[in-house]
């Protein structure tokens, strides 16, 4: 597999910026918001959002930390479960939530998030901001927020590292060696 680097830690400051700016934009300000990272690297990506509205806002933005594992859809076909992480939510009733996460790729990660996300309260409604949108959705879901898109084959798979998990900020594309299946 060879790997080639398509965001460094500078582009994706630069993203997430530009994510917070169009968070209150459309939203006339963060009153109301409460930003939900999925579990792995979409919690500290909301985190690092909720610091810049801070900073613009000059208001706290309450961060909540969702894991989807036994939402999923693909429980039994997956092999060994991936240990749970946890899941600490503000309170959800009347907020507009903004979901993050890292990658969007089939859907089914957010449909599982959203389904979780209505078992633990009623939001007025629900946003979703990503750092990569590559493509190939299999539900009819979206982002309200794009860092970058990134056209993908089905067959290649998006490296997302976050500095608190990996030790540094970048986003690489994974190509299998031909040949491979």
């Amino acid at each position: 597999m060879s790997a080639k680097q398509l965001l460094d830690a500078d582009d994706i400051r630069r993203i997430l910026t530009r994510i917070a700016h169009e968070i209150v934009e459309r939203n006339d300000g963060v009153a109301d918001v409460t930003l939900i990272g999925i579990h792995r690297r979409g919690v500290p990506l909301a985190q690092r959002l909720a610091a810049l509205l801070a900073e613009t806002e000059s208001t706290t933005v309450p961060v909540g930390e969702l894991d989807i594992g036994l939402y999923r859809d693909d429980l039994t076909t997956r092999g060994p479960a991936p240990p749970l992480g946890r899941t600490v939510l503000p309170p959800l009733d009347d907020r507009l939530i903004v979901l993050v996460d890292d990658v969007l790729y089939t859907g089914r990660t957010i449909r599982a998030a959203l389904n979780e996300l209505t078992d633990w309260g009623r939001p007025r409604a629900i946003q979703l901001a990503v750092l990569v949108d590559r493509g190939h959705r299999e539900l009819p879901i979206r982002a309200d927020y794009v860092g970058k898109n990134i056209p993908t084959s089905p067959d290649e798979r998006i490296n997302v590292q976050v500095q608190p998990i990996d030790g540094v900020d970048a986003v690489s594309i994974v190509q299998p060696e031909p040949g491979t299946p």
